[in-house]
C-alpha cells in the first residue's frame, strides 16, 4: 500500500508542534509530529514522498545530528531546518549538507508553506529517480551471469565478433545472448542498455536500504 504523502515535524517545544500541526493539517497536509530526533528515528521506515520540518536545536540528537545520521542511511527525505537561534554560519552548514532551506523562528506561515511546496516537489522527482533505478537494478538482475557478462562487453561497444573472440565463443552464440538481454531489458540499442546498466550500477546502495523509500 502506498503510504500518505507526509509532513514530519521534529521539535522539542511541544508548543511549536502543536502549532505547526494544526496549520499544516488546516492547509490539507498529512503530519506527524515527534518531540525528539530519537523519537522519529524509532518510528517505521517510512516509503513515501514528504519532507522533514526540523528544529536544529533539539535535546539528544540535535538537528544537524539527525541530519548525518540521515544522510547515512540514504535517506531523501528533504529537510527543512527551523531554529529560533540561527546564524549565516549555521544556515550555510545545513545548506551545504543538503537541506533544502533554513527557516528562523518566527517565520511567516507563506514562508513556510511555499518551503513545504518545494520539499514536497524535490521529494517526489526523488521518488521517481529511485523508481527508475530500483527498476533498472531488477531488469539486470534478470540477466544470467554469460548475459550479464556480454552485457559488460556491449556497453563498451565491443562489436558481437569482438566479443566473440573475447570470450572464446561463436559469434553466433554472441548474437542469441544479444537478443535475449535485449528482451529481458525491454530495449532494442546499445544506448537504452547503456542508460539501464548506468542507472542500476551507480546507485545499487540506495536502492538497497529502507529509509530511500525515499525514503
Amino acid at each position: 500500500m502506498t503510504e500518505q504523502e507526509t509532513i514530519f515535524i521534529i521539535d522539542d517545544d511541544a508548543s511549536v508542534r502543536r502549532a505547526l500541526s494544526l496549520f499544516l493539517v488546516a492547509n490539507d497536509f498529512h503530519v506527524e509530529a515527534f518531540g525528539s530526533s530519537e523519537e522519529y528515528l524509532e518510528r517505521e521506515a517510512f516509503s513515501g514522498t514528504g519532507c522533514l520540518v526540523l528544529d536544529v536545536n533539539l535535546g539528544g540528537k540535535s538537528g544537524f545530528d539527525l541530519q548525518d545520521e540521515l544522510a547515512s542511511l540514504n535517506s531523501h527525505l528533504p529537510i527543512i531546518f527551523i531554529t529560533g537561534r540561527g546564524s549565516i554560519h549555521m544556515s550555510v552548514q545545513a545548506l551545504k549538507k543538503g537541506a533544502i532551506n533554513f527557516l528562523e523562528k518566527p517565520f511567516a506561515n507563506d514562508e513556510l508553506l511555499q518551503a513545504i511546496i518545494e520539499a514536497l516537489a524535490l521529494s517526489r522527482n526523488l521518488r521517481a529517480e529511485w523508481e527508475e533505478i530500483n527498476k533498472a537494478r531488477k531488469l539486470v538482475k534478470s540477466l544470467s551471469p554469460r548475459e550479464s557478462e556480454i552485457m559488460g562487453y556491449i556497453i563498451t561497444g565491443m562489436l558481437n565478433k569482438q566479443i566473440a573472440h573475447e570470450l572464446h565463443i561463436a559469434e553466433q552464440t554472441v548474437k542469441i545472448h544479444r537478443h535475449s538481454i535485449c528482451e529481458k531489458l525491454g530495449v532494442k540499442s546499445v544506448p537504452e542498455i547503456i542508460r539501464i546498466a548506468e542507472k542500476a550500477a551507480g546507485s545499487e546502495q540506495e536502492v538497497s536500504n529502507p529509509r530511500t523509500q525515499i525514503q
